[in-house]
């Protein structure tokens, strides 16, 4: 008995390792949601249906810093959207990534916006950031998704987050736990009717 006590004891600070560490934690995973997604919509364009939404958020200054010495910050917005199913699992219609790079070029004095092929510069932080937080007719299918059909009703959900994956690697090792570096949003979730396409004049 006494040595099964002992070996109790022994395994005491593991054991409150595991139970304690994930609710230390879960307040500093908390500290990465501060961008709030604000009037996601869904809407028929030139290209078909597409999203536009908003993103209110601020850079840290540490994050601030970085981009005026020229670390490139990269943001990833990610949607998805889905048809629930009573008979199997929910059927994703719809899912896309767009990858925006914000970076500073101390030649020309600039920010700099990249996505894809596109570039756009700005005289200050702020002007480049207004652009990099409204999201404006994303198209959110293409011919290899199942069609969509208007009158249906589907669940969608989107976020945005800064993706410390890609920083420099002494950058991404400051970023482990770091609040600083937490960029992040919640998935926003609503649901969402189709309009039907507006009649050709």
């Amino acid at each position: 008995m006494m040595a099964s006590i002992t070996a109790s004891s022994t395994n005491l600070p593991e054991f409150l390792r595991r139970c304690l560490l994930p609710l230390l934690l879960a307040p500093m995973l908390a500290w990465g949601a501060v961008i709030e997604v604000v009037n996601p919509q869904i809407v028929f364009g030139e290209e078909g249906y597409a999203l536009s939404a908003d993103f209110h958020f601020e850079l840290r200054p540490r994050l601030e810093e970085a981009v005026a010495r020229g670390v490139v910050l990269t943001f990833v917005i990610d949607f998805e959207m889905t048809r629930r199913r009573w008979y199997w699992f929910d059927e994703t219609v719809a899912a896309r990534s767009q990858t925006t790079s914000l970076s500073y070029h101390a030649l020309t004095r600039q920010y700099r916006l990249s996505s894809g092929g596109l570039h756009q510069s700005f005289a200050t932080l702020a002007e480049a950031l207004a652009v990099l937080s409204r999201l404006r007719y994303w198209p959110i299918s293409d011919d290899n998704d199942p069609p969509l059909r208007f009158g249906e009703t589907y669940q969608a959900a989107l976020r945005m987050r800064l993706d410390t994956s890609q920083l420099p690697r002494p950058f991404q090792i400051s970023a482990l736990g770091s609040r600083d570096w937490n960029l992040a949003s919640d998935w926003k979730t609503w649901t969402v009717s189709l309009s039907p396409p507006p009649e050709a004049p």
